[in-house]
């Protein structure tokens, strides 16, 4: 039972079964473009039923709760910024340019929902603010990181980002979470007796995305110039990120005087990073640079952000906690 925490998940191993598939037989010419836009069309719809399936009333009943949304988003678009510049001296040397790019991408990213909801559920927090935070950020980060990325290029050397790609986000991802809302008064009950479903088309979009992808970075040499150092230079950077992250979201709340249910929420939502939102936006984002380098270290990211946030919260749901608290924090 130890050891199964720390095992892969369904999808991690789907992932890696997917990487392996593109460094086999990679995807080109014509199959490349029809694969192209079938994900692009997968994506839509996945943005589509995330506007159907959001519930504007936990958004309403989580929203009042500003103090923990700020912290989180704070954490999100603020803290791990910082934090990938900061210490680009110290973590670049580990890994190659295009990594590093990967990993600055990465510290831009809105977080995830479903695991942060889940593993706030599983600590015993604030699931109604979690929920808000998760979908805040989430749809804030539509606007956000595109914008962060175009700043941290220019630090990193390389052109900034172009409103162009920005407005193309916006076309692929909001519209469709936007006519998904507008729909939500009809097919929300129908999308939210089916989370099957939605789970089938977010795991399968990121395949798609991760398939033509490292397709392509296949074709262009990508493992004839990843060494197996590099990849561990990758897991360390990784790591190194999400144990800051978790410390400061974990101390930082306390400081700021919230209590045990809110910071758990903190934690588990401002220190989690979405490969459900961030490998469609490094598609548009950065088309004209090698993208399997770019959503490496968000699939590696994921991994860990998963074993790691299980073991914690079961050490969260493990201390005792007032009923009292647990009740008031989530009202």
């Amino acid at each position: 039972m130890f050891l199964r925490r720390f095992l892969p998940d369904r999808f991690t191993c789907a992932l890696i079964v997917t990487v392996a598939l593109a460094s086999v037989l990679p995807c080109r010419g014509a199959a490349a473009g029809a694969f192209n836009v079938l994900t692009d069309l997968a994506i839509a719809l996945l943005f589509f039923l995330h506007g159907a399936k959001l519930s504007r009333e936990a958004v309403v009943a989580g929203m009042t709760h500003w103090r923990l949304h700020l912290t989180v988003l704070a954490s999100t678009f603020v803290l791990f910024p910082l934090l990938g510049v900061l210490l680009r001296p110290v973590l670049s040397p580990l890994v190659t340019p295009d990594l590093y790019l990967g990993v600055l991408f990465l510290c831009t990213l809105p977080s995830t929902v479903q695991s942060s909801i889940a593993f706030t559920s599983m600590a015993r927090g604030n699931i109604p603010a979690a929920i808000c935070a998760a979908s805040a950020s989430s749809l804030l980060g539509i606007f956000i990181t595109p914008l962060l990325v175009g700043v941290l290029l220019e630090s990193h050397g390389q052109a900034g980002m172009s409103w162009n790609a920005v407005g193309a986000i916006v076309l692929q991802l909001l519209v469709p979470f936007v006519a998904g809302q507008v729909a939500q008064r009809w097919i929300g009950r129908w999308v939210e007796r089916r989370r099957a479903m939605l789970s089938y088309v977010d795991q399968g979009s990121i395949l798609l995305v991760v398939y033509t992808a490292f397709s392509a970075a296949v074709l262009q040499g990508l493992w004839k110039q990843m060494p197996l150092p590099v990849l561990g230079g990758l897991l360390v950077v990784n790591a190194v990120l999400l144990a800051l992250a978790l410390l400061a979201t974990r101390y930082g709340a306390r400081l700021l005087g919230f209590k045990r249910a809110d910071e758990i929420t903190i934690v588990f939502c401002g220190s989690k990073k979405s490969l459900a939102s961030g490998v469609p936006m490094a598609k548009v984002l950065f088309a004209g640079h090698p993208l399997g380098a770019i959503v490496l270290p968000i699939m590696l990211f994921h991994q860990i952000q998963l074993m790691t946030c299980a073991v914690l919260a079961r050490r969260y749901a493990a201390r005792p906690v007032e009923l009292k608290n647990i009740a008031e924090a989530t009202r």
